[in-house]
């Protein structure tokens, strides 16, 4: 077993991580959301409307490109609802749980044509673009991280449970579907039963976890190559799936953040409403952020609103909706937190946990050559001047500074340290899509 060893990156630690690793079983989901937004490269085409009875694992909508890309309910009940914004954009598909009827397949079909009918494909991501595989295309290898390093990420031994099992069959599966190899980083400590696969063990700051990184230090993906990356307990549900037949839609999920009273870990269902996962929970909802993930990656939700794909992570942290405070930014209290020593907080240890809010603390300012990107991300690309690029819509230099292997999640440690206050994230996304669309 190899190991990498990253220097770039920070570790946040933030108050209300999750100590006991015991799993709560909450009552059942009262309604389930499917948001589509959620699987990037996808224009929904409903196949079921307001009313109609579905089965778990029936598809709800497929892909008005490919008809073959399913996305399908995670439970069996009555379409409740199809939620549409602006221009009819579908923002979520409802669904209010009721029966057990559920769809099985035949795993000895073809395996492309098991995962893409049982909704699992969707859960796949492609590099380049960052986008849900295209079944046309047979990527070069593919890429399982095994574990999060993101603050206060859930444990992804403990999210997997005994589910662990099906490893070995997930990577049999994936194994007959590219021509190179299945890679799967760990981080040190972790032992992970996967016959077939090549496991190498990360060792460093975050974003270690992030598949991006694994794949950029272990076969970097260049113009022309696809790849495909998953996390360690999709690769478990296909290894499921193939032993089965059943798709499993049950997840368990991080409940934590400061302003959790009980950080916990919550067994319940993909999509579920927030309400039963916090149930018993009290929390001052106008004081309170939650956010459907972690804290740098994840999606701001409302208290009445659903878990979002991946369905494994909730944080709650503080709102803040009374940020003045006495001398503002200039303020010499030492619980400012800054990964630069412009605070005292580094006298007592980056290593402790640190309260922090939602607030930016600042606004948008010119880019300024610092070498801030570069040190939080652990890949051999210049981050300052592909954001540049990116800006500039110069796709020649976006090819030319590695565009093709990075996503979003790779510069969100970077958008936390920037003192420009740019949204990295949000201009990586622009320019993947301009990207895709250029060469489609």
């Amino acid at each position: 077993m190899a190991t990498v060893r990253l220097k770039k990156g920070f570790d946040i630690h933030l108050l209300g991580a999750i100590e006991n690793k015991d799993i709560a079983f909450t009552s059942p989901a009262q309604s389930v959301a499917v948001v589509p937004d959620d699987f990037h490269g996808i224009i929904p085409r409903m196949e079921k409307k307001e009313g109609d009875a579905v089965a778990a694992g029936e598809p709800l909508y497929h892909d008005k490109n490919d008809e073959a890309i399913k996305v399908v309910a995670p439970v069996s009940g009555i379409v409740k609802e199809v939620r549409r914004g602006e221009r009819r954009h579908i923002n979520a598909i409802i669904i209010s749980p009721e029966g057990n009827a559920a769809v099985t397949h035949d795993p000895q079909r073809p395996a492309l044509d098991v995962l893409l009918a049982s909704g699992l494909w969707v859960m796949l991501r492609q590099r380049p673009y960052d986008v849900v595989p295209s079944p046309g295309v047979r990527p070069r290898d593919i890429f399982v991280t095994a574990f999060d390093s993101a603050p206060l990420a859930p444990d992804l031994d403990v999210v997997l449970g005994d589910k662990s099992k099906f490893i070995a069959k997930g990577v049999e599966v994936l194994s007959g579907l590219t021509d190179g190899k299945v890679y799967i980083g760990t981080r040190k400590g972790q032992s992970i039963e996967a016959t077939g696969a090549v496991v190498t063990t990360f060792v460093g700051p975050h974003p270690a976890g992030n598949v991006g990184v694994q794949a950029a230090n272990t076969v970097p993906v260049n113009k022309g190559e696809v790849v495909w990356t998953l996390d360690i307990v999709t690769l478990a549900r296909i290894g499921e799936l193939f032993t089965t037949g059943k798709v499993s839609h049950d997840t368990v999920v991080a409940v934590d953040g400061e302003m959790v009273q009980q950080p916990r870990y919550v067994k319940t269902v993909m999509g579920a409403d927030l309400a039963t996962v916090l149930k018993n929970e009290a929390i001052n909802v106008a004081q309170s952020r939650f956010i459907s993930g972690n804290v740098l990656t994840g999606v701001k939700v409302e208290a009445d609103q659903w878990l979002r794909a991946p369905y494994r992570h909730v944080t709650i942290i503080p709102e803040n909706n009374d940020p003045d405070e006495f001398m503002g930014w200039a303020a010499l209290s030492p619980n400012r937190f800054s990964i630069y020593r412009t605070f005292t907080t580094w006298l007592r240890g980056l290593g402790k946990p640190v309260s922090m809010d939602s607030r930016i603390k600042g606004g948008e300012r010119a880019i300024v050559r610092t070498g801030e990107y570069d040190a939080m991300l652990p890949m051999d690309i210049y981050g300052e001047f592909l954001i540049k690029a990116i800006i500039s819509g110069d796709i020649d230099k976006m090819e030319q500074l590695g565009i093709y292997e990075i996503a979003p999640e790779d510069f969100a440690l970077a958008e936390f340290a920037d003192t420009s206050k740019l949204e990295l994230q949000r201009i990586v996304r622009e320019g993947l899509d301009k990207l895709r669309a250029e060469m489609s």
